[in-house]
């Protein structure tokens, strides 16, 4: 799915530090210290996406990673308060696998995870991080099983059928 163009309403947009690690860049003096922050935005209503910062302080890459993250926006496909259907998101060693639940099952989700997930206004879903648990890949492989997602109605419009022929 193509990236997602900023809405004209960012400041319905909320935001949610997931992470913040300390780096460092080895130079002929010594180490340099810097704070890279996670950040994860979305409207609550299919629209998420991402940012990483790097900065001395923690604000100002906090800061950056939010204008980072509204770079970084895509739109999801929900069917009602879940997903369409299961997946499985892969970035790096990171596996996110994500399966439809029914109405009154909440985030069943861990940190990076459930922070996307909210953030896209997922409220029924239950997840399970396989592999890696770096903060970063896990929210970049949570997006990818996201942007895989097909409802019935897309499937139909590019197979060029009806949704009865699709869902059988």
């Amino acid at each position: 799915m193509a990236k997602y163009n900023a809405p004209a309403h960012e400041e319905e947009m909320q935001e949610r530090l997931v992470a913040v690690s300390r780096v460092s860049k080895t130079v002929k003096g010594g180490r340099i210290m810097k704070l890279q922050a996670l950040v994860v935005i979305g409207d609550g209503k299919g629209t998420v996406g991402y940012g990483i910062g790097k900065a001395g302080e923690v604000p100002d890459a906090i800061r950056k990673a939010i204008e980072d993250a509204k770079k970084n926006l895509v739109k999801v496909s929900l069917k009602g308060t879940t997903i369409p259907h299961d997946a499985v998101g892969k970035f790096g060693a990171s596996r996110v696998l994500l399966k439809s639940a029914g109405n009154g099952t909440g985030v069943i989700a861990g940190g990076a995870v459930r922070a996307v997930l909210e953030m896209a206004g997922i409220k029924d879903i239950r997840t399970h991080s396989l592999r890696s648990n770096n903060p970063v890949n896990v929210v970049k492989a949570t997006i990818e099983g996201l942007k895989s997602m097909r409802t019935a109605e897309e499937v139909a419009a590019i197979r060029g059928k009806s949704v009865e022929e699709i869902v059988g």
